[in-house]
């Protein structure tokens, strides 16, 4: 389910769209959210470089090992260089069931385009022991 892009876009409002993406298992959905050549780097060391490979590996994601699975994001630090340009630390976990563990730390660099958020560079990383305690969700 895609908001309406406006000037007033949020981050609040792009981690919803990640979100709703992710939780309806929807790869073009997901994909859309990033840059045209869009970096992401996954917590196991792999890359995907473009909005096309994001979207091309998503949907083995979500019809494979995560199918069924749902997102809980939360930002704990937002940084704006200027105005069209937002660095977002954000914790989060994949699960099924009623509670989802914080178990990884995204950084979202995010560039305004066109009036809307978008990500330009993804980087998610593995929560260790002492980090997990201290983001329970």
């Amino acid at each position: 389910m895609a908001m309406a892009a406006t000037n007033q876009d949020t981050v609040e409002g792009f981690l919803e769209r990640i979100r709703d993406a992710w939780d309806a298992g929807d790869a073009s959905g997901y994909a859309a959210q990033f840059a045209e050549d869009a970096s992401y780097v996954i917590f196991m060391g792999d890359v995907m470089l473009g909005r096309a490979a994001i979207e091309r590996t998503h949907h083995e994601v979500f019809t494979r090992w995560q199918k069924g699975t749902r997102m809980a994001v939360r930002p704990i630090d937002v940084r704006m260089p200027d105005e069209s340009t937002a660095v977002v630390t954000t914790v989060g976990g994949i699960g099924k069931g009623g509670r989802i563990d914080f178990d990884k730390f995204q950084t979202f660099t995010l560039h305004r385009h066109t009036g809307r958020w978008e990500c330009v560079a993804f980087q998610n990383t593995k929560m260790s022991r002492r980090s997990k305690r201290a983001y329970r969700s």
